[in-house]
Formats: C-alpha cells, structure tokens, sequence
C-alpha cells in the first residue's frame, strides 16, 4: 500500500489503517529501536518499544487525522522518542537487582547492619521526609508523583530531598563516629 493510499486509510478507518501500518512498518521501527537500544535492553524491551511506538502513533492518529503528511516520518520521530525516554529509564534503573535473583544473594552481616542503620537515619529524618525518601529511593517515584500522592508542590518535594540528603549524611557520620 502507498503512503497515500495509507494515509487515507487512517483517516477513514483508523483501526484498519494501524493495522496496515503495523504490518508495512514493523520491520522499520524494529530496525530504529534495534539500532538505538540494542545492547542495552533485552529482546523483549525492544518489542516493547516496538509496540509502544504503534500505540502512540494511534492515539496520535485518532487526535489528529488532517495533520499527517508522512506516516513513514512521524513512525520515525516517534520511535527515536520512544528510544530516547527507553534509554534514560535504562540509565536510572542500570544497578537494580531484578527481584528474582535477590533470593540468591549471600546472607552479609555488614548488609544486615548497613540496612539497619540506614533504617535508623530514615527514621530520624522524621515525617514527611522519610516517606518521601522511601517513595523515592525505595520504590522509584518521581518527584511529581510523590507530590501528587502527598498534596504537595514537586519543588517542595525537591528541595525536602536535597536537604534531607544533607541531614542523612550527617547522621550516617554521627553514627559510623560513634
């Protein structure tokens, strides 16, 4: 099918027209994603991000039917997109420990006590700090989210965190002093 031809599927039928568009541009996008984030993400990830490109695509198309001159160009954009924000989660989760394997970790006394102190100096921040400390660190929030949750502004929550990394630093060296 041409891309005009395409094109005027979208816009009559945008149900038929993805799936037209998934079955003549898979392997492109699969050819992008490969390209951007091979090495980096597991061959599951990538079909992921495949599909995640079509997904966006189809919320685009439906939203806006008379501003897509190129579908081959937009499929473009939006997986370089889609790769870039793949990429950077990547980074900020590249020293996790997938679930599965923390039950084959040795049993380590220091661990035990690093945890336990770290455990104590939360404790000290005191409320709220801890449970944004927690959400953040512990369980990957962003700071918008955490805001959200909490009904707080993000820049608030921002700045909580930064002093609150002072005031866990500073009690980590009182205790390692003692």
């Amino acid at each position: 099918m041409t891309e005009k031809e395409l094109l005027a599927l979208l816009s009559a039928d945008p149900r038929r027209g993805l799936e037209q568009a998934v079955r003549q541009y898979t392997p492109y996008v699969m050819k992008i994603v490969r390209t951007k984030l091979s090495g980096i993400c597991t061959e599951e990830d990538l079909e992921e991000t495949v599909s995640d490109v079509f997904m966006m695509f189809y919320r685009y198309i439906t939203q806006n039917k008379k501003e897509i001159r190129s579908v081959k160009a937009l499929l473009a954009v939006m997986s370089r997109r889609r790769c870039a924000d793949v990429y950077e989660k990547s980074l900020k989760h590249k020293d996790d420990i997938p679930i599965d394997e923390l039950a084959e970790l040795p049993a380590d006394e220091q661990w035990d006590n690093d945890r336990r102190q770290l455990n104590e100096a939360l404790h000290k921040l005191g409320q709220p700090d801890e449970e944004i400390f927690i959400r953040k660190y512990f369980f990957g929030q962003n700071s918008r989210s955490i805001a959200d949750e909490m009904g707080m502004r993000h820049n608030t929550i921002d700045k909580r965190i930064s002093r609150g990394l002072k005031k866990l630093k500073k009690i980590l060296e009182e205790g390692n002093d003692g």
